[in-house]
């Protein structure tokens, strides 16, 4: 069987720059020309994490937020991805950092779920809206103290009063129901401490504490008595 020809998008995606322009300097079109998933180079070269690449096809005026076929943006796939150049190159050029794909899922989110510390860190600076949430009512909270990504969880709380920790989601879960019920200790323990509401029924009327092992319990109540002392 004789081996296909890479594509121009494959290219992108390798991170081969010197072939890539070669091919942009024969075709214009190709700039801006988009492959069977409605991707142009630039999300392929975001996602692979080229920036070199990235920045030569901005300067040669393609669009900082292309969508897909799912309303994926190239800063959205650098950010799921953990491109952590090519997120701050994106965000210099003015990419929309609140942008959300069909399911509603944003860079954040994405970013959040997969535990890139710095990228949430920039995405934040860049005024991310640290509540956004999914078609499912998740937000990036959610995701993480699901996940266990505790960084991420610290992080989202140095956001202060604009952070909402009980923020619901479809199934009327706060993050603290997650954590609870994913047996994220210390997660649960720093949602307790940050002000979280251990009694906030959900659609099924379980409170984030019926869905939490027993020593877990014990050691939220013990939180919650001593946050309350200190009061």
């Amino acid at each position: 069987m004789t081996q296909q020809e890479p594509t121009v998008y494959d290219l992108a995606y390798r991170g081969r720059t010197a072939a890539v322009k070669i091919l942009l300097n024969e075709s214009e079109r190709l700039k801006t020309q988009t492959d069977n998933n409605g991707r142009m180079l630039i999300h392929w070269a975001a996602l692979g994490g080229h920036d070199d690449l990235v920045r030569h096809l901005l300067s040669l005026d393609v669009p900082v937020d292309p969508e897909d076929d799912t309303n994926m943006t190239p800063l959205i796939l650098a950010a799921s991805a953990g491109r952590e150049k090519v997120v701050n190159t994106l965000l210099t050029e003015g990419a929309d950092v609140n942008a959300t794909t069909v399911d509603g899922h944003s860079a954040l989110q994405y970013a959040a779920s997969k535990n890139w510390k710095a990228i949430c860190m920039a995405l934040l600076e860049k005024d991310a809206n640290v509540n956004i949430a999914d078609k499912r009512g998740a937000t990036p909270l959610h995701r993480s103290a699901s996940k266990g990504n505790i960084a991420i969880v610290e992080l989202l709380m140095e956001c202060g009063k604009k952070l909402n920790i009980d923020q619901r989601d479809a199934y009327g879960n706060t993050p603290l129901h997650l954590a609870c019920e994913e047996d994220r200790v210390e997660e649960a323990k720093l949602l307790v401490a940050r002000g979280a509401d251990p009694t906030i029924t959900n659609k099924e009327r379980k409170t984030p504490l019926d869905l939490a092992s027993r020593g877990l319990v014990r050691q939220l109540e013990e939180i919650k008595r001593e946050t309350a002392k200190s009061k």
